[in-house]
């Protein structure tokens, strides 16, 4: 199980991304782009994820995974429940949400650095 902190932690470290409260919610944006939002009682993390693969996603694993609010069904958007995931797959859900908002030569420095 993680939490808000792990979510925190790991959405901070990524170049160009900050957090910034809006309507009682925290979200994590690169710019004005959102590519993680907190549940009000951050139990549940909603992240930027492709439309086209939302199905296969919660078929797989529907005890973690639904979808987004019907005003978000038009967005690149899943959520997950925090309590049902471990830290590396926090960790990987974070990045490529990150990823979808940043340049290309900036996730892939990254992705470099961290290899080294």
């Amino acid at each position: 199980m993680v939490t808000a902190d792990d979510v925190r932690a790991i959405a901070l470290s990524l170049p160009r991304a900050y957090e910034a409260l809006v309507r009682d919610r925290v979200k994590f944006r690169v710019g004005r782009i959102v590519f993680l939002s907190l549940s009000p009682d951050e139990t549940v993390l909603g992240f930027g994820y492709p439309k086209e693969e939302r199905a296969a996603l919660i078929e797989a694993e529907p005890d973690k995974f639904f979808l987004p609010v019907p005003s978000d069904m038009r967005y690149n958007w899943m959520r997950v429940r925090l309590a049902a995931i471990d830290h590396a797959e926090l960790e990987e859900l974070v990045i490529d949400s990150w990823r979808m908002t940043v340049p290309k030569k900036v996730w892939t420095e990254y992705l470099a650095s961290r290899e080294s």
